[in-house]
Protein backbone atom coordinates (compact mmCIF):
# COMPACT_ATOMS: atom_id res chain seq x y z
CA UNK A 1 0.00 0.00 0.00
CA UNK A 2 1.55 3.21 -0.68
CA UNK A 3 0.40 6.62 0.42
CA UNK A 4 2.32 9.57 -1.38
CA UNK A 5 1.96 12.77 0.59
CA UNK A 6 2.87 15.93 -1.25
CA UNK A 7 3.23 19.83 -0.03
CA UNK A 8 2.48 22.58 -2.81
CA UNK A 9 1.61 24.84 -0.31
CA UNK A 10 4.35 27.75 1.87
CA UNK A 11 1.84 28.68 4.54
CA UNK A 12 1.28 26.12 6.90
CA UNK A 13 4.63 23.79 7.87
CA UNK A 14 4.01 20.28 7.69
CA UNK A 15 5.63 17.74 10.50
CA UNK A 16 6.52 14.24 10.23
CA UNK A 17 3.26 13.95 12.84
CA UNK A 18 1.22 15.19 10.06
CA UNK A 19 2.59 13.11 7.76
CA UNK A 20 2.56 10.18 9.86
CA UNK A 21 -1.35 10.47 10.77
CA UNK A 22 -2.35 11.17 6.85
CA UNK A 23 -1.02 8.04 5.78
CA UNK A 24 -2.29 5.87 8.50
CA UNK A 25 -5.94 7.53 8.14
CA UNK A 26 -5.27 6.32 4.28
CA UNK A 27 -4.06 2.87 4.76
CA UNK A 28 -6.94 1.99 7.84
CA UNK A 29 -9.47 3.24 5.11
CA UNK A 30 -8.13 1.24 2.17
CA UNK A 31 -7.53 -1.97 4.46
CA UNK A 32 -11.13 -1.58 5.68
CA UNK A 33 -12.32 -1.53 2.37
CA UNK A 34 -10.67 -4.50 1.22
CA UNK A 35 -7.47 -3.18 -0.62
CA UNK A 36 -3.99 -5.02 -0.19
CA UNK A 37 -0.77 -3.75 -0.78
CA UNK A 38 -1.23 -2.72 -4.39
CA UNK A 39 -3.31 0.54 -3.64
CA UNK A 40 -1.91 3.39 -4.17
CA UNK A 41 -3.23 7.03 -3.60
CA UNK A 42 -1.77 10.54 -3.59
CA UNK A 43 -2.52 12.88 -0.93
CA UNK A 44 -1.51 16.59 -1.74
CA UNK A 45 -1.77 19.61 0.42
CA UNK A 46 -2.16 23.32 -1.17
CA UNK A 47 -3.20 26.69 -0.21
CA UNK A 48 -6.77 28.45 -1.47
CA UNK A 49 -5.54 29.72 -4.37
CA UNK A 50 -4.81 26.49 -5.39
CA UNK A 51 -8.04 24.68 -4.40
CA UNK A 52 -10.04 27.70 -5.61
CA UNK A 53 -8.88 27.43 -9.08
CA UNK A 54 -9.21 23.55 -9.47
CA UNK A 55 -12.77 24.18 -8.00
CA UNK A 56 -13.67 26.42 -10.36
CA UNK A 57 -12.17 24.29 -13.14
CA UNK A 58 -13.83 20.85 -12.25
CA UNK A 59 -16.65 22.09 -10.55
CA UNK A 60 -17.94 25.42 -11.83
CA UNK A 61 -17.65 26.78 -8.06
CA UNK A 62 -15.26 29.92 -7.94
CA UNK A 63 -14.30 29.95 -4.28
CA UNK A 64 -12.33 27.48 -1.96
CA UNK A 65 -13.27 24.40 -0.42
CA UNK A 66 -11.33 22.28 2.04
CA UNK A 67 -11.00 18.79 0.16
CA UNK A 68 -11.39 17.89 -3.52
CA UNK A 69 -10.86 14.50 -4.72
CA UNK A 70 -10.11 13.03 -8.67
CA UNK A 71 -10.44 9.30 -8.73
CA UNK A 72 -8.25 7.76 -11.43
CA UNK A 73 -10.94 4.33 -11.74
CA UNK A 74 -14.11 6.18 -11.65
CA UNK A 75 -15.49 2.47 -10.80
CA UNK A 76 -14.01 0.32 -12.79
CA UNK A 77 -10.63 -1.43 -12.69
CA UNK A 78 -8.28 -1.36 -15.24
CA UNK A 79 -7.00 -4.08 -17.50
CA UNK A 80 -4.26 -6.23 -16.37
CA UNK A 81 -3.39 -4.17 -13.56
CA UNK A 82 -2.01 -6.32 -10.77
CA UNK A 83 1.07 -4.48 -10.08
CA UNK A 84 -0.59 -1.50 -8.23
CA UNK A 85 -3.71 0.53 -8.57
CA UNK A 86 -4.02 3.69 -8.62
CA UNK A 87 -7.05 4.96 -6.73
CA UNK A 88 -6.62 8.91 -7.09
CA UNK A 89 -5.61 12.09 -5.39
CA UNK A 90 -7.02 14.06 -2.40
CA UNK A 91 -6.16 17.62 -2.52
CA UNK A 92 -6.73 19.27 0.89
CA UNK A 93 -6.43 23.43 1.47
CA UNK A 94 -4.42 23.69 4.43
CA UNK A 95 -5.71 27.02 4.85
CA UNK A 96 -9.21 25.73 5.09
CA UNK A 97 -8.73 22.87 7.38
CA UNK A 98 -6.93 25.55 9.71
CA UNK A 99 -9.88 27.70 9.85
CA UNK A 100 -12.56 24.46 10.22
CA UNK A 101 -10.23 22.96 13.24
CA UNK A 102 -10.76 26.45 14.60
CA UNK A 103 -14.29 26.91 14.30
CA UNK A 104 -15.02 23.41 15.16
CA UNK A 105 -13.29 23.71 18.04
CA UNK A 106 -10.90 20.39 17.55
CA UNK A 107 -6.86 20.36 16.65
CA UNK A 108 -5.27 21.43 13.19
CA UNK A 109 -4.40 17.50 12.53
CA UNK A 110 -7.61 16.01 13.62
CA UNK A 111 -9.24 18.09 10.93
CA UNK A 112 -6.47 17.84 7.93
CA UNK A 113 -7.06 13.45 9.07
CA UNK A 114 -11.12 14.19 8.96
CA UNK A 115 -10.59 15.79 5.49
CA UNK A 116 -8.31 13.01 4.22
CA UNK A 117 -10.76 10.38 5.45
CA UNK A 118 -13.63 12.23 3.60
CA UNK A 119 -11.27 12.78 0.49
CA UNK A 120 -10.40 9.01 0.11
CA UNK A 121 -13.99 7.40 0.49
CA UNK A 122 -15.02 10.09 -2.25
CA UNK A 123 -12.21 8.35 -4.15
CA UNK A 124 -13.58 4.94 -3.29
CA UNK A 125 -17.46 5.84 -4.72
CA UNK A 126 -18.87 7.27 -1.58
CA UNK A 127 -20.88 10.39 -1.54
CA UNK A 128 -23.19 12.46 0.36
CA UNK A 129 -25.93 13.37 -2.14
CA UNK A 130 -28.55 12.56 -0.15
CA UNK A 131 -29.42 11.27 3.73
CA UNK A 132 -28.58 7.44 3.91
CA UNK A 133 -25.54 7.89 1.40
CA UNK A 134 -24.51 10.63 4.13
CA UNK A 135 -25.17 8.79 7.15
CA UNK A 136 -23.02 5.51 5.76
CA UNK A 137 -20.02 8.32 4.60
CA UNK A 138 -20.24 9.76 8.32
CA UNK A 139 -20.29 6.66 9.91
CA UNK A 140 -17.17 5.94 8.05
CA UNK A 141 -15.22 8.38 8.31
CA UNK A 142 -16.24 8.81 11.92
CA UNK A 143 -15.22 4.90 12.42
CA UNK A 144 -11.84 5.31 10.45
CA UNK A 145 -11.00 8.50 13.27
CA UNK A 146 -12.22 6.36 16.38
CA UNK A 147 -9.83 3.49 15.38
CA UNK A 148 -6.88 5.69 15.45
CA UNK A 149 -7.86 7.45 18.70
CA UNK A 150 -8.35 10.85 16.80
CA UNK A 151 -10.80 12.69 18.57
CA UNK A 152 -12.69 15.69 18.44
Amino acid sequence: MSVLVSNLQEEIAIDEELTELITDVAEAILKSEGYGEEAEVSVVFVDDEYIQSLNSEYRGIDHPTDVLSFAMLEGQALPGQEEELILGDVVISLQTARRQAYEYGHSFHREVAYLTAHGILHLLGYDHQDAENRAEMRHKEEAILNSLNINR
